[in-house]
């Protein structure tokens, strides 16, 4: 089914305590359209670079069916890029430098042939570039899923609460969760974060696992432990991925079916981990995919008898 996917396409610089990239590609919208397209084979994507950007990977892209209609070249300019270094955790990271350069002035277009899509994948980008995406749209939208994170939090929550009303699922850390809400109770946080709008929250925890909240539903997801993890860029925006692109596959919106989509989200950012930047993801095949994810069924398979 037609998934509209709307987020950045940009160049990273990344350290770890495991290696270090001079500049690679990356943007949540390439690691959300990758992901998705081991399920879902109509993406369409919506984002901006400048002249500089790798047109290889653009080919690559193409070559997995993603539509770039959406996407605008600025000749002269340059493509978004991040740099940023990572605690011997992972869990947390130092931005050692920003360069917004053509996502600046960004102003979304949508094509009429993006116009009738069925669900949307909102990545991690200004509230109000997201807003101007779902207001060029004539018809909402079977599902649409907002990613977001702290920063916008911080500069422009206002904004960000506008979007939260149009949207039926957000997803989001533990620590956004809970900057969000005000609660430390992920809980509690999911609990009030319901009343702002969205019908189901997804708070990613890392190498923690996910949760999954409506009013009435909880559901939890584990991470699979792994023996190699070089960078975890990219991870929570290719559990978004396959997460939407799972769901726009099945058109099946249930709550039930969103916990299937948390366990693919999640089997996919198990990959994305074990490389830098795109290239563990690029060119999955359908026999590693199924594995992962019996992996994932396999670490949470377990019975328990009663002794009486």
């Amino acid at each position: 089914m037609s998934l509209l996917i709307v987020g950045t396409v940009a160049f990273d610089a990344i350290e770890t305590p495991f290696g270090k990239t001079d500049k690679i590609v990356g943007g949540a919208a390439t690691y959300i359209a990758l992901a998705a397209s081991y399920f879902n084979k109509k993406n369409k994507l919506i984002s901006v670079i400048g002249d500089d950007y790798d047109m290889d990977m653009l080919e690559k892209l193409k070559g997995k069916g993603i539509d770039l209609t959406g996407l605008q070249i600025k000749k002269g300019e340059k493509s978004f890029f991040w740099a940023g270094k990572y605690h011997y955790d992972l869990n947390s990271r130092d931005t050692l430098d920003t360069q917004l350069n053509v996502l600046a002035t960004f102003d979304p277009q949508v094509p009429e042939s993006y116009k009738d899509c069925e669900f949307l994948m909102l990545g991690n980008l200004d509230p109000k570039v997201q807003m101007r995406v779902i207001e060029q749209l004539p018809n909402r939208p079977k599902l649409v899923v907002l990613d977001t994170m702290n920063f916008w939090m911080d500069i422009a929550l206002d904004s960000l609460k506008e979007v939260m009303k149009k949207v039926d699922v957000i997803t989001i850390n533990d620590e956004e969760a809970r900057q969000l809400s005000g609660e430390y109770s992920l809980v509690k946080a999911a609990r009030k974060i319901l009343t702002m709008g969205p019908k189901y929250v997804v708070i990613k925890k890392g190498e923690h696992g996910a949760l999954l909240f409506d009013k009435e539903h909880m559901f939890f997801a584990p991470a699979l432990p792994l023996e190699e993890v070089m960078d975890p860029t990219g991870a929570g925006d290719t559990f978004a991925g396959g997460f939407i692109g799972f769901i726009a596959h099945t058109k099946d919106i249930s709550f039930e079916n969103m916990k299937r989509a948390i366990i693919i989200g999640s089997s996919l950012a198990s990959f994305t981990v074990e490389k830098f930047g795109t290239e563990r993801i690029l060119d999955l095949k359908e026999s590693e995919i199924d594995a992962r994810i019996q992996s994932f069924v396999e670490l949470v398979d377990f019975n328990i008898e009663f002794v009486e």
